[in-house]
């Protein structure tokens, strides 16, 4: 049973973090997530994560491990395992909205919380796994994460490492972007409030498979032309990056997924070419997508080239997406590669923020896609 009041907070605390408290089997109550000004002495915790990560050194968070990850793709998530009845993390810069879980239960919500340590407590003194999953898309500016600790009388464990590994590269539809509205109109707030990537397919797939997952996609970009061609890097421009801002390439060799799953292609056609744009005609912005797209597909196929590689797209623009989409995956099929599948979409409702994907949607866009996957038994093998 879910209640929203745990404990009292203070005044400055309410508008940045919603306290839940939680009665279960594996679950004291009640439980709450509260900043903390004065923790106890803290040990860090291993920890785990999820997306692209810049590590760097930081001296004033010893206790949690003495590393700052900053991160800016969306999707990112923090998970560390221990014995007891508390946790502390501790968050830096972050204009987010944060899912905390415990043992596979969302037990609160911090919307832009404050630079500082945050308690769990009121847990039952037992085995655990907390986890902290970023909600929202950061395009303005990356956030930063320090890491877990426990005190000193608590048992550290480590978490097993998943065996499987999913990503997903995309537009706004793989962000999740406005999934958990009930209206299409939305404003720019209501937009960022009311996206919620921990329940867009992508993850709601690698939950189903207990995979580590990745998230590669930026709202409004597209191929080789951003929605209503407005000037900013494309998805394989900003791609081998680590942070928005291109300084470091992304380079990690424990990340070589068996699944890639990838959908481009909506920002290039659903809006009318302008004067000045690079395409004077749709056929020379037809051709130039298939070439682009034709390249990134086969970068990622000389990284992971045993990866099954689902290509996807939603019945939209006329069926211009997925006849562009498909025409690619014909052309590299036809020169060999054959764990290479193009899926179109259809019956998506397209009700929450501007005629995006709703949660609905989210869910049939991830079953269909599990049942491609299950079509192939041998891809977690490879």
């Amino acid at each position: 049973m879910l209640t929203l009041a745990c404990r009292s907070l203070s005044k400055a605390l309410l508008p940045l973090a919603l306290s839940a408290c939680l009665t279960s089997a594996g679950l004291a109550a009640p439980i709450s997530v509260h900043e903390v000004a004065q923790p106890p002495v803290l040990h860090p915790l291993a920890m785990q994560t999820g997306g692209r990560m810049l590590l760097t050194r930081a001296s004033n968070a010893v206790e949690f491990g003495g590393e700052q990850y900053t991160s800016q793709w969306p999707g990112s998530y923090f998970r560390a395992a221990f014995r007891g009845r508390d946790v502390y993390f501790r968050v830096g810069k972050a204009h987010e909205i944060l899912h905390i879980r415990v043992d596979g239960q969302k037990i609160a919500t911090l919307v832009k919380p404050s630079p500082g340590v945050y308690e769990v407590d009121g847990l039952s003194d037992a085995h655990h796994i907390v986890g902290v999953y970023v909600a929202t898309e950061s395009q303005a500016a990356p956030n930063t994460f320090d890491g877990f600790a426990i005190p000193a009388l608590e048992k550290a464990l480590r978490l097993p490492r998943p065996k499987r590994q999913i990503e997903f590269i995309g537009d706004s539809y793989t962000v999740g972007y406005g999934n958990l509205s009930p209206t299409r109109a939305c404003t720019t707030q209501q937009v960022w409030a009311r996206t919620d990537d921990t329940q867009a397919f992508g993850p709601l797939v690698a939950r189903h498979y207990h995979a580590a997952y990745q998230v590669d996609a930026i709202s409004g970009r597209g191929v080789v032309r951003n929605y209503n061609g407005f000037a900013a890097d494309t998805v394989p421009e900003a791609y081998p990056y680590t942070l928005f801002n291109k300084q470091q390439r992304y380079e990690n060799p424990a990340w070589k997924p068996q699944v890639i799953v990838v959908g481009l292609g909506t920002n290039d056609f659903t809006t009318k070419l302008h004067a000045g744009e690079p395409w004077k005609t749709r056929d020379a912005l037809h051709a130039d997508y298939e070439a682009t797209y034709a390249k990134f597909l086969k970068k990622l196929r000389a990284r992971d080239p045993h990866a099954l590689v689902i290509v996807w797209a939603a019945d939209v623009a006329n069926g211009e997406v997925a006849t562009e989409a498909s025409k690619v995956v014909d052309h590299l099929q036809g020169q060999g590669d054959k764990n290479l599948v193009f899926v179109e979409i259809r019956g998506l409702q397209f009700h929450a923020c501007n005629s995006h994907p709703t949660l609905q949607d989210d869910k049939t866009i991830a079953q269909r896609l599990i049942e491609i996957i299950d079509a192939h038994p041998g891809v977690w093998r490879r």
